[in-house]
Formats: C-alpha cells, structure tokens, sequence
C-alpha cells in the first residue's frame, strides 16, 4: 500500500467560483532561472546548472520604491501549472499589501529539470541524486535574492507560503534561511511525521475516526467489508464475482487490488475532506442509503460510486503515471521518508510499517538506500516545542484536525510568534485555497487571523528597519 500522497488539492477541485482562478491567468510572467545543479559541494559536476521556472504576479505591487512586501509561493512536488487558481491566498491578499507575487516550481517538476530532459534527469540514482529537499530550499533562496536584485527589491520583506510538502519546505526556509524570509505560512505541513517522533497508524487513526464521527455504521460496514472481500477472494471464481460487483475495468488479479483501491478513497475522502461537498460524508451517506444493494459489496460499491462518480468501469482503470508520481517515488526514497502503517484498531486491515521492509524496497527500485533520520538531523523535529521556543520566530503552522496529516503537525503554540492555527472541522490545506462563496464563517475567520498575524510581523519588521536606518545616523 503506498503513502498518502502529501498534496494542496484533492481530487475535487473548489476552484470553480474562486476570485484566483478568474484573475491570475492575466496577469503572469514567466522567468527561468540559471540555477546551479549542487549547492553543498565542489564537484565539478555540482556547477552545473538548469534553467528553473518562476513566475512572477506584478498586477498589485506598489513598485520597488514602496518596499511592499514579498509573497512567494513554494512549489511543492508537481508542475507549477497545478498550484494556480488552486492557491488563492497569495493573490487575493496582494491587493491589501500591495505585495510583489512569486512562485517557484520545485526542482525536478514541470519545466524546471536538470540534465536537459526528464528521461535523463530520472535515468539513475546518480542523476536523482540532486533531487531532494536541502536542494531546493537552495533553489529558492537563489531565486528569491534573484529577484531581489531584479526588481529592486532588497529591503522588502519576504513572506513565503506553502501548502503540504510546500508547507513543510516553507517552515524550514523560515528556520535556515532567516536573513531572506521575514516569514513562513506552512499550511498543513506534517513537519512531525517521521520516524521516532509520531507513530505510523497515527494519520490512519484520524481517517478512522471522521468515518466514526460522521456515521458509526459506517465505519462499521467499511470495517466489516474486508474481511467480506477477502472471503469471497479465496472462493472459486471469488474474484470474478468481485470484477462484476465494482465493475472493474479489468479481472482483478487479486483482493488487494480491490482493497488498496477502496482504502485509497476513504483515506482521501478524509484527508480532502473539505466544504462544499465534504466527501466522508458523501461516502457514507449512499454507504448507509445503498442503491445498489443492501449487502455490504452493495453498500460499499455505492460509496466509491458516490466518490468517483459514474465511469464506464473502477478500480483498475488504465492510468499513466504522472510526474509527481514518479517524482515523490524518489522522493519518499530518498530524505522524505514519513513511516505509514495501519494499527489493529483502525476501521482498515491492520499493515505494520516495516522499516527494514521499506529500506530494501528503496534499494531495489533505485540501487541506494533512503536516509530515515536525515530529516530530523537536518531540519530538526524532536523536542520541537522546547528548541524552537528560543530558536524560532514567525511561522504560522496551519493544520484542519480532520485532516489525517494533522497527526504530524505542529498542533500547539511554540511562542508568541511561532504560532499554531486549528479548525476543528478543517481539512488538508484548506486555508490557502482559493476562496468560494460556500466557505464557512470559521474558515473565513481562519484566514483573516493568518492575515492579522502576517501583517503583524510586517509592522514589526519596517519599525525595526526604521531604528535600524537612525541608528546608522547618530
């Protein structure tokens, strides 16, 4: 079973009525970047360098003389293309700030690719062997001194934003590259999910519990279902009765195809759980309302209808990988190793993580092993409250309790300026997609405290600048 994948969006989009999606399409500029392959070492090869995309929204900047501030945008382990329309915060906040918009696409992804082509960039664990989360923090501080120097810009304040994956390079960029950002938004950045410090069942234990909180019998009858599959399964021709009750698109070769399928869509049914359409309670609404049956196949094969919609046929439909997935397979395998398991008291069949299991899986597939603990030596994680009371400053993590990745979310205030904010009924990045006039009043209140504190921090900022300047004249 593979991990969750750490995402902004889910598979149902809320872009549709958004001011985002309507406005920043005109007003983009696209710029590449001559980055430098390997930032930590003096190889000949490390100097290498590829052309990084950045994009740059100008349509609200007070201009350079007006030192408005700088918002960035984190591209996290997809093309650029996905975030936009999709983010709303930075360009439904520019207006108020009269702030300069970037967004940086993550090495490795969508048009930022070293070694001229993705055939060669992906080719082995030695040309891999640039891609991973130190690196591109390196990018991005490039960049943003770049642009910096372009735009004339060296004494604006840089609030950097990220979402997921993004949120978690965003709150490290704010903690080892504090003489760039002023800032750091980490929107539901699981920062604590790694080994030794949350347990692997622990993003399970919450998508099991928003299916109990939403309907118990629901949570009864998915956790029965398993042990209904597998039954059938071991029958003769249990797996061609199988194929014709989910209609799947090819015979099931066996149970776990359809099992890893089902729990897929409960996990991120939970996970993207957000208004208009809430999705566990989408599931287990036609779960407990069957229309195709009363049995438990019947009942649970209306759930995924209910979630994916009428398509000619499920489960194993012909899909072609996408560059995130064949990026984060290597990423997962190298620094972002997040330990994934299922307890026995989850509504799931119970699936121990096996480090051991996992490392040899990473050798086998690309030749090297991942790095577990790199993470945690690197960025830090253990004892975060105690080390980031004095150490840190101005990061806001971000986090909706009934998102699972949650579990490894800074969930508590650190400081006065290291600061958590929770919805209780939020979900995985919600709070910096774009608005929709079906947002609710907590969400909406959400986003105006993240704002009150970024333009507190700002405030700060240019009064310390302003000592500073008559300082220099006395």
């Amino acid at each position: 079973m593979n991990n969750p994948r750490v995402k902004p969006l889910g598979r149902i989009s809320r872009n549709s009525a958004s001011f985002a999606a309507s406005s920043i399409y005109h007003n983009l500029q696209t710029f590449y970047y001559n980055q430098t392959l390997d930032h930590f070492n003096y190889r000949p090869d490390s100097f290498d360098m590829f052309q990084q995309r950045y994009v740059i929204n100008s349509k609200y900047w007070g201009g350079a003389n007006s030192n408005a501030p700088i918002f960035v945008y984190f591209g996290e382990e997809a093309p650029l293309e996905n975030d936009f329309g999709d983010i709303g915060i930075l360009a439904e906040n520019a207006h108020r700030f009269k702030a300069l918009q970037v967004y940086i696409e993550h090495r490795y992804y969508g048009k930022s690719i070293p070694f001229g082509s993705r055939n060669e960039a992906f080719k082995n664990a030695s040309t891999l062997g640039y891609f991973n989360s130190a690196q591109a923090l390196a990018d991005y501080a490039e960049i943003i001194i770049h642009v910096n120097e372009k735009f004339h810009v060296q004494r604006s304040p840089v609030i950097v934003v990220g979402a997921s994956y993004g949120g978690m390079l965003a709150s490290w960029f704010r903690l080892k590259y504090p003489h760039i950002a002023l800032g750091a938004l980490a929107s539901s950045a699981p920062i604590l999910y790694f080994t030794d410090i949350t347990p692997a069942h622990a993003y399970v234990s919450i998508v099991t519990k928003d299916f109990r909180e939403d309907s118990q019998s629901c949570h009864d009858t998915i956790k029965k279902s398993w042990t209904v599959i597998d039954k059938i399964a071991s029958e003769p021709d249990g797996l061609s009765i199988l194929s014709k009750k989910f209609e799947t698109c090819k015979p099931l070769n066996n149970s776990s195809e359809l099992t890893d399928y089902l729990a897929g869509i409960y996990m991120a049914a939970a996970q993207y759980d957000a208004p208009p359409s809430y999705p566990v309670t989408m599931v287990c609404k036609s779960i407990d309302e069957p229309s195709f049956g009363n049995d438990i196949l019947g009942r649970i094969f209306a759930g995924m209808v209910a979630y994916q919609g009428e398509l000619p046929c499920y489960v194993n439909e012909p899909t072609k990988e996408t560059e995130t997935d064949v990026g984060w397979s290597w990423q997962t395998c190298a620094d972002m190793v997040i330990p994934f398991g299922i307890s026995n008291d989850s509504m799931f069949q119970p699936y121990p993580f096996d480090l051991n299991a996992y490392i040899n899986d990473c050798k086998d597939e690309y030749g090297v092993p991942p790095r577990p603990h790199w993470v945690t030596t690197y960025f830090g994680g253990h004892d975060i409250k105690l080390i980031l009371k004095r150490f840190g400053s101005n990061i806001i993590f971000s986090n909706g309790l009934r998102d699972p990745y949650s579990s490894g979310g800074v969930l508590q205030n650190i400081s006065d300026s290291v600061v958590a904010i929770t919805t209780v009924k939020g979900s995985h990045c919600l709070d910096v997609l774009a608005t929709t006039k079906s947002d609710p009043q907590w969400l909406v209140a959400q986003r105006k405290e993240e704002v009150r504190i970024i333009r507190k921090w700002i405030r700060n900022y240019f009064s310390d600048l302003d000592a500073c300047e008559k300082g220099k004249h006395r």
